[in-house]
Order: C-alpha cells, then structure tokens, then sequence
C-alpha cells in the first residue's frame, strides 16, 4: 500500500464544498493519495472538532495501522493540531519535519462478555432511571467496593480533560498507560460507602463492574460521544487496549501546551 494513502472524515453539513476541494487540491499537491475507502488508507484526516476526531477514530475501527490527523474548523482541541483556514501552515509543518507522531492509550470494554468495544476518550456508565444504580466494583478479582449512586466514568489519560474532569477527575499526561474511574453522584452515608474520590489503574489492572440486578438493568452506556443501544446489562470488563491510537502532532504544541490553553 501507497504509504501516501489519505481518506478524509467529515460531515457534508459541517463544511464548505469549496473548501473541501481547496483541501483536495492542497493535499494532492504535496503528494498524497486520495482514496474514497478508509480501509484503502494509511493517512484518516478528520475535519470538524474533537467529535469529528472521535467518530473518524470510531468509524474507521480504531485502526493501529495508521495515522490520524486532526484539522479543526474552529477551535483547536485536544486532538485537532491544525486549522482548515491555515493551509500554508500544514504545509510548512509537514515540509520542516514540525510534526511527529505521538501514540496515545485507548480502553477496551466489553458488555456481558461479548465482542470488545474501544474508547479514545472514556466510556461512562450511567443509571436510565431515576433511582439509585448499584454496582460491584472489582479491580482485577478483588471486590474493591459497591457502588450506589448515578454512575461511574472510566476515562483514558486523554479524556482526563472531557468528561471525567467536569467531575473533578484528574488530568493525567497521556504518557502514562492507565484508566481513571470518577464517580457521578455516589452515595455515602452510614450505610452506604465508596471511596469518593477518583482513582487510577495502571495498564497492568483490570476493572470489572457487575451491575446489581434490582431492576435498574437497562443503563445507558456512554463510549466517547455515542450511546450504546439499549441492552441487559450484567457486566462491563475494562482494561487498557493493546492497541494504541497513532496521531500526527505538532512537536511545539504537547497535551499540556492545550491544557494550558483550554483551562488556565
């Protein structure tokens, strides 16, 4: 395969037509491919935000064979270095080796034991009723607690700045392997307690959440910004991903260069 091979991600209502051709004819110009298939591609550009990135990301299977590229058509985010309407500076970048690849973590989880779903982001866990949601926490086979309350986010070190942390979550630096558990309204009493406050497994830990059966089964399943249909819901096993999601960045403009950015 053409090492060259792009295939861009975008939605028709987000973007201009011309604009998209201008960026056609840029990338052409330099070089590159264009394919209309995804799994033709060693190069998958999203165009839109941080949820364009996670639904190219998602859409395209979470490939480990490739690069993703994030251009952003406002503001720029965690995952987006470039801007649609700074052309010239893609170029510059690419052409004067200001760019490198950096491999950040995704989560594995699977529901009720059956075919594995990934998350770039977090996957959060939440009740569908209004009532109390339980559940039996495990780290590796060690009952760690139960939970009561609305629910529990389980983020990755980048998704330590959506979600988790509009919770009070830590932001953790994406060089370090790891999942974040944070809670969302736990309950804590003399009766009932949790550890109330995040925590974080290394790469080498497993999480389990065994929701117990009290008629609140049916909870809505959040992995980045989709929902998982409706389903009986027994089980969720977590853990770090094998696989390791390649992004192309600008060397000058680490993850703390945009948590600087974003919140102070």
């Amino acid at each position: 395969m053409d090492r060259r091979n792009l295939y861009f991600f975008y939605r028709n209502d987000t973007i201009e037509s011309d604009e998209i051709e201008t960026l056609f004819d840029l990338a052409e110009k330099n070089g590159f491919k264009l394919v209309s298939d995804d799994k033709d591609a060693n190069i998958i550009a999203s165009i839109g935000g941080d949820g364009e990135f996670l639904q190219a990301v998602r859409k395209t299977g979470f490939r480990d064979d490739c690069l993703y590229v994030g251009i952003s058509t406002g503001q720029l985010g965690f995952y987006c270095d470039f801007a649609i309407n700074d052309k010239e500076g893609m170029v510059e970048a690419t052409m004067n080796s200001q760019i490198e690849v950096r491999r950040y973590p995704a989560i594995e989880v699977k529901v009720n034991n059956e075919s594995a779903f990934y998350c770039l982001n977090e996957c959060s866990i939440r009740s569908s009723l209004i009532k109390t949601f339980v559940m039996d926490v495990f780290i590796d086979d060690f009952h760690f607690e139960t939970f009561r309350g609305d629910g529990l986010i389980v983020a990755t070190p980048t998704g330590s700045t959506a979600y988790n942390k509009s919770v009070h979550g830590a932001v953790v630096d994406p060089k370090i392997p790891c999942l974040q558990v944070s809670e969302l309204a736990s309950l804590n009493n003399n009766r009932y307690r949790t550890l109330g406050s995040p925590f974080v497994l290394s790469d080498e830990r497993s999480l389990t959440l065994k929701v117990v059966q009290d008629g609140n089964d049916y909870p809505v399943i959040g992995f980045d910004n989709e929902a998982l249909s409706s389903r009986h819901c027994k089980q969720l096993d977590i853990k770090v991903a094998d696989r390791r999601i390649k992004t192309v960045k600008l060397k000058n403009n680490s993850f703390w260069h945009k948590v600087q950015r974003s919140f102070l």
